[in-house]
């Protein structure tokens, strides 16, 4: 049944009709266009367009609907309806009789719809958080079992300094804390009542709609009847949201990937998330994270194409946003499914510790500290950072650790080197001097485990 063919001689086009209708996408709002309806027509009492019985009547249909919904939501693409409100609506008359045709007084699909998707995307952004709080906790739980794993930090993919695994997870922590800030912070925007706008002038029924968003559970109604109905800044920002945190996932994946390597060695994926080759039955391959890694693209393309299908639109509703769903929906479905894939990847990890350590420790990963060492003695920093420099390379020519030079071979290079610089070049020493906050002492380290188990508790 369409909503709108009063004014139409001709019946549309068939091939018009697949092109325009989004009931094959937007049936995922369902359980949410019947929650507003239910709301609506609580409100349509209060102005005396529906008489308390009519209205529960109306209530209880619904409900019955809903439940159908929820043990079957496929059994909506079997309908030809136009879009899920049209569905609903000719579901409801069939209920209810010539009643249900009373329940969209004073309600427009503009506003109709703009409050599905605000209820869809507060129950999704629920969803994100508890998804993205469960990535936190694994990745928590395996730095709290691997405080004492050793292994190279990298910058522009050359060893750097070292640190730990443990240190290495809860960097990742971090970034998905700050992806929960964003998701809480969107919420905060979102948590707003579309219902009472109408088509942009407002309704004609003088609702009370701060009454109306609080059945609905939006902390207000809407301010602005033209802006409420073409704003689609909520999409926006939970498409920005997804985009960032897939950025995070893709390089936790990019990270795994590299230490998966036979050339870094330094983990092995558990076989739950990894797959062969048809040809080479020695290669164990991460196909889970490159996964991950390849789905942040499609992501990115979410957010890109909303921005691009939003910019040039007059106010207030155009139907150009019915593009609005296709992309939000996959894109936050990726999302979730690359939260919850990389928990099962965390789950089974083993960390190879001596391949970790002896690759620390092959990296020169101490020469910061031997710089430390002459600084302390009072030489110059960049003249230290020279002396340093040059024993690395006598280093690299010996095929040797720094350490491994003999006091000898390091006063060449300064006579201000003696014997105490030894314990200072030791990897434990390394990471025992970084204790500042944030570093990777094993005290900052545990405090940084307690902290996030604490918070996330």
């Amino acid at each position: 049944m369409a909503l709108w063919g009063g004014r139409f001689t001709q019946a549309a086009d068939q091939r018009f009709k697949q092109f325009n209708d989004s009931l094959r996408f937007d049936y995922r709002l369902a359980e949410q266009d019947i929650i507003g309806s239910i709301a609506w027509s609580k409100a349509l009492v209060t102005v005396n367009v529906l008489s308390s019985d009519e209205q529960q009547q109306l209530e209880a249909a619904l409900n019955t609907l809903l439940e159908d919904v929820r043990a079957n939501p496929e059994q909506i693409l079997q309908s030809d309806a136009e879009d899920i409100h049209s569905w609903v609506e000719g579901q409801l008359i069939e209920k209810v009789g010539a009643l249900g045709k009373k329940l969209h007084t004073g309600r427009s699909r503009n506003d109709q719809v703009a409050t599905d998707l605000k209820l869809w995307c507060k129950m999704q952004v629920e969803a994100l958080l508890g998804a993205t709080r469960e990535l936190q906790q694994a990745l928590v739980v395996t730095a709290e079992a691997n405080q004492d794993a050793v292994m190279p930090g990298y910058t522009h993919l050359q060893r750097a300094q070292p640190v730990t695994f443990a240190h290495w997870c809860l960097a990742y922590v971090e970034m998905l804390a700050r992806d929960e800030s964003r998701l809480q912070d969107t919420l905060k925007r979102l948590d707003v009542s579309p219902l009472g706008c109408g088509a942009l002038a407002g309704t004609a029924y003088e609702i009370d709609r701060q009454q109306l968003a609080g059945w609905l559970g939006f902390a207000s109604a809407t301010r602005n009847s033209l802006d409420t109905v073409s704003d689609r800044d909520h999409v926006l920002e939970l498409l920005s949201d997804a985009a960032i945190g897939m950025v995070h996932l893709s390089r936790f994946a990019e990270d795994l990937i590299f230490f998966n390597t036979g050339e870094a060695g330094f983990i092995e994926l558990a076989d739950k998330v990894t797959s062969g080759s048809s040809l080479m039955p020695q290669k164990k391959n991460p196909d889970a994270l490159e996964l991950i890694r390849g789905k942040c693209g499609r992501v990115q393309g979410a957010l890109t194409g909303m921005m691009m299908t939003l910019k040039g639109l007059p106010l207030a509703y155009n139907k150009d946003m019915q593009e609005d769903k296709e992309g939000l929906f996959d894109a936050l479905d990726t999302w979730i499914d690359c939260l919850h894939m990389s928990v099962l990847v965390l789950d089974g990890i083993q960390i190879k510790r001596p391949r970790c350590q002896e690759a620390a420790e092959q990296g020169y990963a101490n020469s910061t500290e031997l710089a430390d060492y002459l600084v302390a003695k009072g030489v110059p920093f960049r003249e230290a950072h020279h002396i340093v420099g040059e024993a690395v390379v006598e280093a690299i020519k010996q095929g040797v650790a720094l350490e491994a030079l003999s006091l000898a071979q390091l006063k060449q290079f300064s006579a201000t080197i003696e014997e105490d610089v030894y314990p200072i070049l030791a990897l434990q020493s390394c990471l025992d001097k970084r204790n500042a906050q944030g570093g990777v002492s094993p005290q900052q380290v545990a405090r940084a485990i307690t902290e996030a188990k604490q918070r996330l508790a």
